[in-house]
């Protein structure tokens, strides 16, 4: 008998596996999913540590709890900690907070009266606009005033050379400047920094309606209408001519369309030839987010103003560094306006830097990889007696429209979602990869993409008729595809596939 490579995780593992600094973390279970969407005390015991935009770092709490006791800060008050003081302005002049101690750190502080709903409009804010405090930034801290005793031993590019190795590599990849390339502390808050820009640029000419196509990442969207009072969804990417009436219309009033190729979950892309020649027509900035495409799968510089990509993902690879990037293009105008879109991007920690410059050196060579075990993955899956539908870059619907900007023949985007023929909790519980938020890792790492991002939806009937109308399935499994053995990763279902027949 083959002998089995992936091993189940055990719950709230990080990861990756025994890595202070992970962004993601196990949940191998169904019910380990619904019940950390539910808050139960039981999971929340076991997962200390997750996706730092959504669960907030133990060294953050340690830091917090520092800061409380160091200024005397009075215990009606709960202490939250923000990556620079640019970021408190920014937090306090939307929730017009008054930060009532003078501090004197290299970070930002505000206070948040406890036992009020401001609190958690605070931390989703923070959430959404992606300004939270570093966790290798708390530990070098932490470990500097002698709270804890250990740093996390890892791999860093030379702190002299890194941010030029890390924006270098990221120009030749996106075939742009050097000085046109931005670094943010989170791919949230790169794209928080172009909405800003385009909002102070474009108001000036009355264009005060942003569009939003397809189905975006849920912050996404909540940025946007954090900014515009004005703003205009066309969910269906597959139908342009609803675009087109509508700029008919209202075309020199729009401040920019926002868009992702491919979109996540369910991998589908735009006619990007046609939405360019329509921003083209009424001189409108379209923005695309690239991080599911990548720099060496698509190349999108005929097509978009501004790129944006989260560099947690496929750029890191590793899942352990919280970065983004904007990237303006040279090709268009918008591009010599780099002050009004980089003065937007928060501080990032250089230990950061360092880390992800490290890790970037194998970006291509990752990224190919990749594409080629998705290939064979979908192959399998195509013949596969679990698999109901598979959804994936170069499907039927999808493959005219990826193929507008493919680089080469080995350019999949990285993702698969799947629906199964059988009980989708039983196959969920029974597959050993690693499973959790997150994505673009060099393990594969499995998703329930609805329970995670969107398990709201679930527990209503309005909600479950509503994910039904946009053609979202419950039950997806966003799977990652990583760079292990691709026969390896095939016998893993292949076992799964026997248990349950």
């Amino acid at each position: 008998m083959k002998k089995e490579v992936f091993k189940h995780i055990a719950c709230g593992e990080t990861l990756p596996i025994k890595n202070i600094h992970a962004v993601s973390v196990s949940m191998p279970t169904l019910q380990d999913v619904i019940d950390y969407e539910e808050h139960t005390p039981e999971i929340l015991e076991k997962i200390k540590s997750a996706y730092p935009r959504f669960i907030l770092h133990p060294y953050l709490k340690i830091l917090a709890k520092y800061i409380k006791e160091k200024y005397s800060v009075c215990d009606n008050y709960e202490v939250v900690l923000l990556s620079s003081q640019e970021a408190v302005k920014i937090v306090s002049d939307k929730y017009f907070i008054y930060n009532k101690i003078d501090i004197d750190e290299p970070f930002g502080v505000i206070l948040v009266i406890k036992g009020t709903t401001q609190l958690q409009k605070v931390l989703t804010f923070i959430q959404h606009v992606g300004c939270n405090l570093s966790s290798r930034f708390a530990q070098d801290y932490l470990y500097k005033v002698k709270i804890i005793d250990t740093i996390h031993k890892e791999e860093l590019e030379d702190e002299k050379t890194a941010t030029f190795t890390l924006k270098n590599t990221l120009a030749k990849a996106y075939n742009q400047p050097i000085e046109n390339i931005g670094l943010a502390p989170s791919g949230m808050n790169a794209i928080y920094s172009v909405v800003r820009g385009l909002k102070k640029i474009q108001e000036k000419s009355n264009r005060t309606i942003l569009v939003q196509l397809g189905w975006l990442y849920l912050d996404t969207m909540n940025i946007v209408e954090h900014h515009y009072d004005r703003t205009k969804k066309f969910l269906d990417i597959s139908n342009l001519d609803v675009v087109e009436e509508f700029l008919e219309e209202n075309g020199l009033n729009v401040s920019a369309i926002i868009t992702e190729i491919p979109t996540n979950p369910l991998i589908q892309s735009v006619d990007v030839k046609r939405l360019r020649e329509l921003c083209d027509k009424y001189n409108i900035p379209l923005v695309i987010d690239a991080t599911l495409a990548t720099p060496y799968n698509l190349n999108l510089k005929p097509y978009a103003d501004i790129l944006v990509e989260s560099l947690t993902k496929f750029a890191c690879g590793n899942a352990d560094v919280l970065m983004g990037a904007v990237i303006l293009n040279e090709n268009y105008k918008i591009s010599h306006m780099q002050g009004e879109f980089f003065k937007h991007l928060d501080m990032v920690y250089i230990k950061d830097i360092q880390r992800l410059a490290y890790e970037i050196r194998g970006y291509k060579k990752r990224v190919k990889k990749i594409s080629a075990n998705t290939k064979k993955l979908i192959k399998y899956f195509k013949q596969s007696s679990l698999i109901d539908r598979i959804y994936y870059c170069c499907n039927e619907e999808n493959k005219k429209n990826y193929e507008i900007a493919i680089i080469d023949d080995n350019s999949y985007s990285g993702l698969i979602s799947v629906t199964f023929k059988k009980d989708f909790r039983k196959i969920y519980d029974n597959l050993n990869f690693a499973k959790g938020p997150s994505l673009g890792t060099e393990f594969t790492l499995l998703m329930p993409y609805i329970y995670l991002a969107h398990y709201d939806y679930i527990i209503t009937k309005k909600g479950q008729d509503f994910l039904k109308k946009m053609n979202l399935p419950i039950d997806l499994l966003r799977i990652s595809v990583g760079c292990e053995n691709i026969e390896d990763i095939i016998d893993e279902f292949k076992r799964v596939e026997s248990l349950i027949s």
